[in-house]
């Protein structure tokens, strides 16, 4: 940062402020301390019967390659309604937002994934304008290939798996990076 937000002052340093842990962005004018936190990105597998809504990306990054509909949420919503949000605007469709299905932590790029399993009420779809194009898929013809991101990639894995078992759970964990490879690590609640 090399201004104020609150008062203008070009008057900022680097430091952990009193009290805290780790250094933050400090306005020496006004003592204003400027925290930085993780992106919530909220979004929804959209189920029709056995197939699954998938979009083509028109924007980078990884444009051209297929996601589940999601993106950062915006003060004012909630977590569900970022998703159906999201999938409004990338899908032009409305779903009915289920219950809460992944919790991905990343924290090497400083987001949460929040994804819901969700159905379309009604069969309407059509790219918005971050999207090339959707499709409804089977499992079988996912294009796993070339799905944009990893959290897309483990999200869809454990869907096929939790339904072929006939039961959903709750995923919760760490999507960590190793060179090209990303890996889901399992975290478990406490007792």
């Amino acid at each position: 940062m090399k201004f104020c937000s609150l008062c203008g002052s070009s008057q900022m340093v680097w430091r952990v402020p009193d009290g805290d842990n780790r250094p933050r962005h400090i306005c020496d004018a006004c003592g204003e301390i400027f925290y930085e936190n993780p992106k919530i990105v909220a979004g929804c597998i959209p189920v029709w019967g056995e197939q699954i809504l998938l979009c083509k990306r028109a924007i980078e990054p990884r444009f051209g390659w297929w996601t589940l509909p999601a993106g950062f949420m915006e003060n004012g919503e909630t977590t569900a309604e970022a998703a159906a949000r999201e999938t409004w605007e990338e899908a032009c469709s409305r779903v009915e937002v289920d219950e809460l299905f992944a919790v991905f932590n990343l924290p090497q790029i400083n987001q949460v994934y929040m994804m819901f399993r969700a159905h379309l009420p009604v069969l309407e779809f059509a790219p918005g304008v971050e999207s090339l194009e959707c499709k409804l898929y089977y499992e079988h013809e996912i294009p796993w290939a070339e799905l944009a991101f990893p959290t897309i990639t483990h999200t869809l894995k454990r869907y096929f798996q939790d339904r072929a078992q006939g039961r959903f759970g709750l995923h919760f964990g760490d999507i960590v990076r190793d060179g090209h490879h990303a890996e889901f690590v399992p975290r478990r609640p406490r007792p």
